[in-house]
């Protein structure tokens, strides 16, 4: 319409830089999601076991705890990389499922409601638009993993000295990666997976499926053919290799099978693939991911009718 007084001025005021703009993507999602009384109740239950896991550390280093529990030293659970490799296991089994709750519908609901070419209109690109979906999964996970790990790993090496913390320096940092090596794994596999399938609980679904129905498979060829291999089609079983391998725990050989077949007397060394080949199989559910995302998120979409 015609403009008779030009009485409009430019805005002049505080301007957002432009790196941090796509951060309102994280923060409107954030208050969404813990709007969820049961999100919470889960997100808390989460917490219980780093809780327990502090008081193990704490009591050996109690005097009156021990005497109170009657506790001797064959009693008490060692700190060492067996410790930490089970709390990582542990809170990588309940970010997975907290990863369930928040990830399938960060991209699915834009899409079913055609809200990409609104997103994208304004000034942050396509990764930045990903990087901030994305980045509500890796805050949520970061605070129930390596957080409470390092704080740990710290409460240990408080207790017990600078002796043991220079010794066992390494697993602060298998801490930390084997965390967010899953943490990066499981928000590509949610966000490529909420790209494809607009139903949240369709998702949801493919997301349990890829995650099960792999193994289930994978243990078929194991014990059809006498091998691990089949551990490769299981993404716990390859994680779990990945993380043996930060902490100093992985071994190949897995244990032997004997027994007597047509006659033929067989001793057969059950052997696992290499961890190379753990790293190569992240590595390539990555890339597929990046290219599933690159490929769905757009700013518009192209119906044959």
């Amino acid at each position: 319409m015609a403009v008779y007084e030009h009485t409009y001025r430019p805005y002049t005021g505080e301007v957002t830089p432009l790196w941090s703009r796509f951060l309102i993507i994280p923060r409107h999602a954030l208050q969404s999601v813990f709007q969820s009384k049961f999100f919470i109740a889960f997100f808390v239950a989460c917490l219980a076991y780093p809780l327990i896991a502090a008081i193990v550390i704490y009591l050996p280093h109690n005097e009156s705890a021990k005497t109170i529990m009657k506790m001797t030293i064959g009693d008490l659970i060692p700190i060492d990389a067996d410790f930490f490799y089970t709390f990582v296991i542990t809170q990588g089994f309940f970010g997975f499922f907290l990863n369930l709750l928040v990830g399938p519908p960060l991209i699915s609901r834009d899409l079913s409601n055609n809200a990409l070419p609104l997103y994208l209109c304004r000034p942050f690109t396509r990764a930045e638009y990903v990087l901030g979906k994305m980045s509500v999964v890796v805050l949520l996970l970061s605070v129930i993993t390596w957080v409470p790990g390092l704080l740990l790993f710290l409460f240990q090496s408080y207790l017990a000295g600078a002796q043991w913390f220079t010794s066992n320096l390494y697993l602060a940092g298998a801490i930390f990666m084997g965390s967010l090596v899953w943490i990066l794994i499981l928000a590509l596999l949610s966000q490529a997976i909420s790209a494809l399938v607009k139903w949240r609980l369709a998702a949801s679904a493919a997301l349990l499926a890829i995650f099960f129905i792999p193994s289930v498979f994978g243990e078929i060829i194991n014990n059809i053919f006498l091998t691990r291999w089949g551990h490769l089609l299981s993404l716990r079983a390859v994680i779990r290799a990945v993380w043996a391998g930060l902490f100093g725990l992985f071994e190949r050989q897995t244990g032997h099978i004997e027994g007597m077949v047509n006659g033929r007397y067989l001793n057969i060394v059950l052997i696992e693939p290499p961890l190379w080949t753990a790293w190569a199989v992240l590595a390539l559910i990555a890339v597929v991911c990046l290219l599933v995302i690159a490929r769905r998120v757009r700013a518009y979409e192209v119906v044959r009718g």
